[in-house]
């Protein structure tokens, strides 16, 4: 790898580069943050929108709140506004931004206060700076405001401050993709000063604020906080100019955190604490879940999610990886990672279990503190309220009676066995009859069931085994060290038959899964159109998932639902808004997103490279959490296969049309051509001769008179043909051609094509060959008469004057076959067939020939359709062409 430094970073010249030149399609967000309400935030963005449009700029007011100040709400005056919505909420009316309306504006900058506010529920996000978002993707410009408070990784740190818990948050990734960020500062005193006078409560108010939020400490620190922020934000900005101009510096120091988040962490203080470490030491970090094969139920998955969704809006990369020991297979994520420091929280149930069964019980944070050293360690206490703030419950495994009570069946059956072998075995190999029912209890019902048995195994020997017999009394030291001993290897080997079995029950359940993905992949990879694959993918998607799915894809202007795993599901108003936000954003919108929450479905967008391909929406039957992470990467996995092989679909269905409308663009250009040519030439003789006659009537003699009709009758005639050939050869490909069969004589019909020909064929001999006795075909004569006359036809035009023409009509291995030969130049050797391609003209010769190149692809349709074949060759030993029409024999006798 290159570690230079002394060239440009790519990303940051590209980032510089689309700001310098103003190419990029995204928004520019300047953020006002404040310390605290009243510091001016929203006074000095309306200044700047001032100075924006004194300077030319389309700025709008799309939401600004002015609490009643009469120094704010003067500086709306001159800049246009967007009204705001109308939203019925519990038998009341409240005002929200009219999204919809800014982006039908679409001015050049929109002003948005109060970035953390939450939005009417309903509303098409469930917060304000998604609306943001969603102006910033459109390419708005956004000027915003904030108070430190709101700020997501800094939420535990000002309550513990202040007291108070702020319930409307922003994710710090909001702040880091700000362009600018403009701290209004103000001292406390001059604050407090403002509190006092009303200008920012109103008197009764304020005084309440000044002795318990507004505190001289509280302010100090809550500036404090801010002033770090906008530190972070400059240095990073620094940083990121540093690297654009390839400026040679203090590097930041190559850490990197990971936090190992638990079932056990129910709150949020491990992630805010690992946000700030980060942010400290300019470090990206991750958030890593092992995710084993315990049943954990609705309510801790929901828990588990809710804090990997708050991770990823903090600004970190949340993975889930599958495993068994979640020390072990951190650390290991750890190494192969690079991380330098790991974060874990503190355990708090029954910590007394790690000193007291350390073989048996140990915690995970405990586990990594044991580990090898290499990499430091942060144990950070979990916070008193935080688990009302995610509602996550404590993690409990369900439990059914079922297994303990097979268990204690197995341990009664190991009882048996052992009363009858007691006369002849030792009283230590009879508790090797209690091990083996103990590990078959753990192979089949897990470690619970297993402890269960095991604790009825030890009373079972002791009360049967051990003397005194029948009783819990041990008398004998030896008999108490077997007993211990007995416990002990119990206890083990529980765990080692448990572990033997989840591992196993992982196994079989990701081989189950990877089947699953290859069978897939071969079905996508034979289907060749669009409907089955779709209908193949929605099943599939449906059956591994457990629940109902539908695929939209565009058409035209709208989303359409084009599968379903349950024909004929329709999809609601808001389902239909939701699936239409995902297509135009691809980003997930719907159930559990933070994109229209309130449909009935989640809607993901199936995308590859190139962009979005389809919509697929997922629903099911049930309270908590859609998806949990294992569903979530089985649905990316199906879902990369579907779009690639959607993709691939639609490319070749975009194949096959450019390449039939470049063929017919060819056939138009042969036909214009050909048109051009054949209809100019015999209309213009036919112009000539009737004006000859017209003009000139009593100038010519009657031979010459004779001459110019039999120039025009001629040339009609050729005309005729012309267009002839044009209505046969769209009859042959509409499909419209039905032969009229019946009992022909090939004989008859050959002589009535040579009567037509007469006039083409004067200069050439003709000689006819047709053996006695043929049998009468079923046949259409008028199809088998006009094949034959363009053969002549073409006959005439390409062999010289005076040179011979030989038909010869005859039967031989159970076929009529007719065969014309010439003694022209004949048909290239390599493809002589090409002849009966459309508007064919083999040699530069024949453009100067009359014809359209139609008359042998119409004479091969016709044979066709009347069942026979025709081929083209050249003749052996001698120069010319060479046409064989063939028909099965149908011997019938004439009525």
């Amino acid at each position: 790898m290159d570690d230079r430094t002394d060239r440009p970073d790519p990303d940051a010249l590209l980032r510089q580069t689309e700001k310098l030149t103003g190419t990029r399609q995204r928004g520019h967000l300047k953020i006002f943050l404040g310390a605290a309400p009243g510091v001016g935030k929203t006074f000095e963005m309306l200044t700047v929108a001032h100075q924006m449009a004194r300077d030319g700029s389309d700025v709008v007011v799309g939401l600004v709140e002015t609490h009643d100040r009469p120094e704010t709400a003067a500086l709306l005056e001159g800049l246009e506004s967007v009204p705001r919505r109308a939203v019925p909420y519990r038998g009341q009316v409240l005002w929200e931004m009219d999204l919809d309306a800014i982006l039908a504006r679409h001015p050049r900058i929109v002003l948005v206060d109060e970035l953390a506010h939450t939005n009417v529920p309903g509303s098409r996000h469930p917060k304000r700076w998604m609306d943001v978002e969603e102006l910033l993707e459109a390419g708005i410009d956004v000027l915003s405001t904030v108070n430190i408070q709101h700020l997501e990784s800094l939420n535990d740190v000002v309550a513990s401050i202040t007291h108070v818990r702020v319930r409307e948050t922003v994710p710090d990734i909001v702040l880091n993709r700000a362009d600018e960020i403009e701290l209004i500062d103000l001292t406390p005193t001059d604050l407090l000063q403002r509190m006092r006078d009303g200008k920012i409560y109103a008197p009764q108010t304020a005084g309440r604020a000044i002795l318990h939020y507004f505190s001289p400490g509280n302010l100090t620190a809550l500036r404090e906080l801010a002033l770090r922020q906008t530190a972070q934000q400059v240095d990073a900005q620094l940083v990121d100019h540093m690297k654009a101009n390839a400026i040679a510096g203090p590097w930041a120091a190559g850490e990197r955190i990971m936090v190992c988040l638990t079932l056990q962490d129910r709150d949020a203080s491990l992630l805010r604490y690992a946000k700030r470490l980060a942010d400290r030491f300019h470090a990206p970090w991750i958030v890593l879940h092992v995710e084993t094969n315990r049943d954990i139920g609705n309510d801790a998955r929901a828990g588990m999610a809710a804090r990997m969704h708050l991770a990823q809006s903090m600004g970190a990369e949340t993975v889930t990886i599958p495993g068994q020991d979640v020390a072990a297979d951190a650390l290991a994520y750890a190494r192969t990672h690079n991380v330098t420091q790991i974060i874990a929280g503190r355990p708090t149930p029954l910590p007394w279990l790690d000193w007291v069964f350390p073989w048996a019980w140990r915690s995970t944070t405990g586990q990594l503190i044991q580990s090898d050293g290499q990499i430091p360690i942060h144990v950070v206490r979990a916070a008193s309220d935080d688990e009302a703030e995610l509602g996550a419950a404590r993690p409990r495994a369900k439990r059914s009676i079922g297994p303990f009570l097979s268990g204690s069946g197995i341990i009664a059956m190991a009882l048996g066995v052992a009363m009858a072998l007691r006369q002849g075995l030792a009283v230590n190999n009879v508790s090797l009859v209690f091990l083996t029912g103990i590990l078959w209890v753990a192979v089949a019902n897990g470690l619970w069931p297993s402890l269960w048995a095991s604790v009825l195994a030890m009373l079972c020997f002791n009360f049967f085994f051990l003397p005194p017999l029948y009783t819990f009394t041990i008398v004998a030291p030896d008999n108490v060290v077997a007993l211990v001993f007995f416990s002990a290897t119990s206890v083990i080997a529980s765990h080692l038959g448990a572990r033997v079995r989840s591992q196993a029950v992982v196994a079989r359940h990701r081989a189950e899964i990877t089947e699953a993905l290859y069978q897939f992949s071969r079905k996508l990879a034979g289907i060749v159109t669009m409907d089955e694959l779709l209908w193949t993918t929605c099943h599939q998607i449906a059956t591994m998932l457990d629940m109902n799915a539908v695929i939209l894809l565009p058409g035209g202007d709208a989303l359409h639902v084009t599968a379903s795993y349950i024909p004929g599901e329709a999809l609601g108003p808001s389902d239909l808004a939701a699936a239409t936000w995902a297509w135009r954003h691809d980003r997930t919108a719907g159930r559990d997103s933070d994109n229209l929450p309130g449909a009935r479905r989640l809607f993901v967008p199936l995308r590859t490279g190139h962009g979005p391909v389809a919509v697929i929406g997922l629903d099911a039957d049930r309270s908590g959490p859609l998806l949990d992470p294992e569903q979530q990467r089985l649905l990316d996995a199906l879902g990369d296969q579907a779009a690639v092989a959607i993709e691939r679909i639609t490319l070749a269905e975009d194949l096959d049309r450019a390449r039939l409308h470049a063929e017919t663009e060819k056939l138009r250009g042969a036909l214009l051509t050909s048109i051009s040519h054949d209809l100019r030439t015999p209309l213009a003789s036919i112009l000539g001769a009737a004006s000859s006659l017209d003009s000139y009537d009593a100038l010519l003699s009657a031979g010459d008179r004779h001459d110019l009709i039999t120039t025009i009758r001629d040339e009609a005639e050729r005309l005729n043909r012309f267009v002839a050939n044009l209505l046969d050869m769209t009859r042959l490909e509409a499909g419209g051609l039905a032969p009229r069969k019946e009992q022909v004589d090939v004989g008859e019909v050959v002589g009535s094509a040579l009567a037509r020909a007469a006039r083409m064929l004067v200069r050439h001999t003709v000689t006819l060959q047709i053996d006695r006795d043929l049998p009468l075909l079923l046949l259409d004569d008028v199809l088998l008469e006009q094949a034959l006359f363009n053969l002549l036809d073409n006959a005439a035009k390409y062999t010289p004057p005076g040179t011979r023409i030989e038909i010869d009509v005859a039967r031989a291995d159970g076929r009529l076959h007719i065969c014309l030969r010439d003694e022209g130049p004949g048909l290239p050797v390599q493809d002589p067939d090409r002849v009966f391609s459309k508007f064919a003209r083999l040699h530069a010769a024949d453009r100067s020939r009359p014809g359209t190149g139609l008359g042998l692809a119409i004479a091969r349709g016709f044979i066709e359709a009347m069942g026979g074949t025709i081929g083209a060759g050249n003749r052996h030993g001698r120069s010319g062409a060479e046409f064989m029409i063939s028909f099965p024999l149908t011997e019938e006798k004439a009525p």
